[in-house]
């Protein structure tokens, strides 16, 4: 019996998110499971570095699966990109130890939310960006931000969750990027809907909707009615995991 770890990209659009449904919706961790499943020896149960929810894209997600498999391992990546449906790839594969886990060795992941700030929508990138044509104040947005970082309770940006909702954030950092606004967030772990809530709340304070301060509100009153609304799921990424501890400007 070997562990053996792979790097996903996929493309969330036509995806239910990544965890198994109750209903058989399609999911990533589904066709992944169903590829693996006709490679004789494995054991096609896959485990993810975070599940993100339906819509939502991954550009280098981590997950591993047990098998007794004779593939070598530098061959994973071929044989399971023929059995994939073309939004889902494996991007590399490698032997890792038994006792490797992608969800609970992970030190910290990172996210992207891309906004398209322009007059007019998109056709190419209708389902990888939210489009806002109202025009942005950057520097308040940067300021509100920054407040994000460091251990809080992310409760005012919680959607439905029954876990403690402390959690460290490493970086959130914001920067503008031809017509777009690209927010980054970098954490030891995210609640349920918890950065798709922080962007809701920081396009509205660049909207003038709420001031900057205001998030320094929601981090010590930490009700999710007062927080902004969700962001809609298409332009989140899940970007990476780090599974050493995160130092800022190494990942």
């Amino acid at each position: 019996m070997r562990r053996v770890k792979l790097v996903l990209e996929y493309d969330g659009t036509d995806f239910a998110g990544f965890q198994l449904q109750a209903q058989g919706e399609r999911t990533v961790q589904g066709v992944l499971e169903a590829a693996l499943a006709r490679i004789p020896g494995t054991r096609p149960r896959v485990t993810a570095a975070g599940r993100t929810d339906s819509g939502v894209h991954a550009l280098a997600m981590p997950v591993h699966y047990d098998t007794e498999d004779t593939v070598p391992v530098e061959k994973v990546p071929q044989a399971l990109n023929a059995l994939l449906p073309p939004d889902v790839r494996v991007l590399a594969a490698e032997e890792v130890p038994s006792d490797w886990h992608a969800r609970y060795s992970a030190r910290w992941r990172r996210y992207l939310y891309r906004v398209l700030n322009r007059s007019q929508p998109t056709a190419l990138d209708r389902h990888r960006v939210w489009w806002v044509p109202q025009p942005f104040d950057f520097p308040k947005i940067a300021a509100a931000a920054r407040m994000l970082e460091g251990e809080h309770d992310f409760g005012a940006f919680a959607n439905r969750e029954k876990r403690a909702t402390v959690r460290r954030l490493y970086q959130a950092h914001v920067e503008a990027v031809g017509g777009e606004l690209h927010l980054h967030f970098v954490g030891s772990g995210f609640v349920r809907g918890q950065v798709r809530a922080m962007v809701g709340t920081l396009v509205e304070v660049g909207l003038g909707r709420r001031p900057p301060e205001d998030v320094a509100r929601l981090l010590e009153n930490p009700e999710r009615s007062e927080g902004g609304a969700t962001a809609p799921p298409q332009g989140l990424y899940f970007v990476a995991a780090g599974y050493s501890p995160w130092e800022a400007g190494a990942a």
